[in-house]
């Protein structure tokens, strides 16, 4: 055991020798004779060519892979400084510099151009050839390592209780250079893949991961979800987005002298190529921009490095810090391709004065290699159906592969987080820990082959039922991959019944989504009810109820469906529902015959529907049976046609639906962004009001943007109706400009709903409304 440990030290020690670790250093820059934070000092490895400058509180940051053992500070009007370093870990060092008296002759100054702002506007008309999304296709490698990390570790978190199974995980505690937190990765994965690109109207990407590999993890849906985290932002954007969170504003963005102050700092050499270094402030507060450096290549005008940190203010939800730094290298003389990305976001549920606050860590890097310029794409890529195909043999690739492949190898710390990991999944504590979480998350417990839960709909209440308590199951993973069967039974005390529920999924394959699946269920539901809102037997719909809960009705329900995706993005569902919906004293079925009126018992209907789903580029986060939609760019269109059958199975009505809904999101930058649903319907036939559209309403007080929010349920029927349903979110554009207002941290949202809808006479007198 000795010599396996001395073998292992002796490697990382080699390691380190061939591969510098990172070295870390943090610090902040002031004048000695004032004590005021000096600005714009250059701030460098020495020997190197790795530096950046001080911020305008004076704080500097560096983290690098290097050999240097010292660090030097440089500002015009101070004496130069300079400081020994410790190679390969985190430090925290301060200058204080020296001022420089110096005579000069009388120099008369006339006003000219900033020349920074000439660089920047050469750049800007080279914009469109050096973007390369602009290029008409491109093939390159791109190896990915993304860090998961726990942040905010003090001592008196390590020293908690229930870490003490757990404190060799400690070992592997690290500074991020950047905030100054200390932090604990607890998740590391890495990716290879070959990315493709054409510049078609629409656009074709396609991303083969070859090989992928994830801590204590093995999970396709992982792989695809990663790739797709490749690309952040595209500086030569005018506005970024990252995730759902819109107009980010570059630095080099057409509109950016709005935005930035621009100054010129210096000029260098890299690998032969003169580079001009432009220093960019944000010029107001809160306002979604960056501070840092960017190295703009002469005679191209290409961007060869930038550097950038979101400003310290910046109006955003549970981001603390975000900051990245984008590489370009020289292809073909004039082309000037990404090759290096190191992406950063420091997330915190709290304000950032709240240091105590655990947060998250997410580190991305990013290489791109082996580009290659002939194309186009294949006909082979190009009808892929899916814009990110994981390889079979992508999950099964072992210790000899990733060594190779690697562009740049892991450090000891990375290595140490693969062991860590298999170290905790070892402690018997760590699967009780991982339930509880899985339940938190999932809603389900994990049961070997079953799964309980939802945990919220355990218990709930109501004026029909009174408290209601729920059982439900579902078989997990560990019994199928392949079939899902699930169901439910509850029992409300007021009304003295059993509801209850059971169905059954089948996926003949996973991507495209083809499946089949059948349930009956015996309940009671909400007509009317979005389906984007709290279930019935949620028990916050219970707690937030703003009227009370009555309006519920039993029905009976048969659902058997198809689902069959030609491609991602866009599917068919053809079903067939049998429905048998009862009255209640709240909601009565009263039919006129003459001058009487009369209780209808029930409402029959049988009816086959076909779906049709499309939203081009849509991608999802998927799991063996469930998958989550992340959206698209593009417009979402839903197209629904129903059918229904009189005399089968009792079914009482003949009548056909039509129901057309388009979603679409889109970037209105500087103005935030606008989202928008149109929706339409018509019903032919006649039909009693549960059968009709019953306009969504909401009789809670949590926020539906599908719903109505102050119509209550059953207020408005239709057999022909239209709606729209907008919001725009300017994300402080206006507010920012008020100082009381922006220290709110407030912003502007603007929202508007319509309806209009008609119901025929017939439909009127098939059955009175409630």
């Amino acid at each position: 055991m000795k010599r396996i440990g001395l073998l292992l030290f002796l490697t990382l020690s080699a390691t380190g020798l061939l591969f510098p670790q990172v070295t870390k250093v943090r610090g902040k820059i002031t004048d000695a004779t004032t004590g005021e934070p000096v600005s714009f000092a250059s701030v460098m490895f020495v020997k190197t060519t790795i530096g950046t400058l001080s911020q305008d509180d004076g704080s500097f940051f560096l983290e690098e892979r290097t050999n240097a053992d010292s660090i030097a500070v440089i500002c015009v009007g101070y004496k130069r400084a300079a400081k020994p370093i410790r190679k390969g870990t985190y430090q925290v060092i301060n200058f204080q510099l020296e001022p420089t008296v110096i005579e000069l002759q009388t120099v008369t100054v006339r006003p000219g151009e900033n020349p920074a702002h000439i660089l920047l506007r050469k750049v800007i008309a080279n914009k469109k050839r050096n973007d390369q999304k602009n290029m008409e296709y491109y093939h390159c490698e791109i190896y990915t390592r993304t860090q998961i990390a726990i942040n905010n570790i003090d001592e008196k978190f390590v020293n908690k209780k229930i870490f003490t199974p757990f404190k060799f995980m400690f070992e592997n505690l690290d500074t991020n250079a950047l905030t100054g937190k200390a932090y604990l990765t607890v998740l590391i994965t890495e990716s290879l893949s070959d990315y493709y690109y054409q510049k078609d109207i629409p656009r074709i990407e396609r991303e083969i991961v070859k090989a992928s590999k994830t801590s204590g993890v093995r999970n396709e849906s992982v792989s695809q979800l990663l790739a797709r985290l490749s690309h952040t932002f595209n500086i030569y954007d005018n506005f970024m987005t990252f995730f759902q969170e819109s107009g980010f504003v570059s630095p080099i963005s057409d509109v950016g002298l709005l935005y930035y102050k621009y100054r010129l700092t210096d000029t260098l050499v890299f690998d032969g190529h003169t580079c001009y270094q432009v220093s960019f402030r944000p010029r107001r507060n809160q306002e979604r921009t960056f501070s840092g450096d960017m190295w703009i290549v002469d005679s191209v005008y290409a961007i060869k490095k930038i550097e950038m940190k979101l400003t310290d203010d910046a109006n955003l939800n549970y981001i603390d810090d975000l900051a990245a730094i984008y590489e370009y290298s020289p292809y073909q003389d004039s082309l000037w391709m990404l090759s290096k990305e190191v992406f950063m976001v420091d997330f915190n549920l709290l304000e950032k004065q709240n240091s105590k606050m655990k947060g998250m860590f997410g580190i991305k890097t990013t290489y791109y290699n082996n580009y290659d310029f002939n194309g186009p794409l294949t006909k082979e890529l190009v009808a892929l159906r899916t814009n990110v195909t994981v390889n079979d043999s992508a999950l099964h690739r072992d210790k000899n592969y990733w060594d190779t492949a690697r562009p740049v190898p892991l450090n000891p710390r990375e290595e140490k987080v693969y062991q860590m990991v298999d170290s905790i999944r070892k402690v018997p504590l760590y699967q009780t820990i991982a339930d509880i979480a899985n339940l938190i998350v999932g809603y389900y417990y994990v049961w070997g082959p079953v799964e309980l839960g939802p945990y919220f709909s355990t218990f709930s209440f109501n004026r029909i039922e009174g408290p209601r308590f729920r059982l439900g199951m579902r078989t997990s993973n560990d019994f199928s991959t392949k079939l899902m069967l699930d169901g439910y039974v509850a029992y409300g005390i007021r009304d003295e019944r059993f509801k209850y529920k059971i169905g059954t999924l089948y996926m003949f394959d996973k991507n495209p989504r083809r499946s089949f699946g059948t349930s009956y269920m015996h309940d009671v539901k909400q007509l009317g009810q979005s389906p984007y809102t709290f279930r019935t037997d949620n028990i916050l719909t219970s707690l937030l109820r703003r009227v009370p809960f009555y309006k519920l009705q039993m029905v009976d329900k048969f659902n058997s469906f198809y689902e069959h995706e030609w491609f991602q993005g866009f599917s068919n569902t053809i079903s067939a529902n049998h429905l048998r919906i009862y009255p209640t004293p709240y909601i009565p079925f009263k039919v006129k015959s003459g001058t009487d009126t009369l209780n209808q018992p029930n409402v029959i209907a049988s009816e086959i529907c076909l779906a049709t789903h499309f939203a081009y580029n849509e991608t999802f986060v998927m799991g063996e049976f469930e998958r989550t939609s992340l959206g698209t760019k593009y417009p979402v269109i839903d197209l629904l046609i129903t059918t229904g059958f009189k005399n089968i199975l009792g079914s009482q009505y003949t009548y056909q639906k039509l129901n057309f809904t388009l979603t679409h999101w889109i970037n209105t930058n500087p103005f935030g962004y606008f989202k928008y649903t149109l929706e339409g319907g018509k019903y032919f036939g006649r039909l009693p009001y549960p059968l009709l559209e019953l306009h969504k309403g909401n009789e809670t007080y949590a926020f539906d943007y599908y719903a109505f929010n102050m119509m209550n349920y059953y207020e408005f029927v239709s057999d022909q109706y239209a709606s729209v349903i907008a919001e725009q979110h300017l994300q402080g554009f206006f507010l920012n400009y008020f100082p009381l207002m922006r220290l709110l941290k407030l912003r502007e949202v603007a929202t508007f709903q319509a309806l209009y809808g008609t119901l025929n006479k017939q439909n009127r007198e098939v059955m009175l409304l409630p």
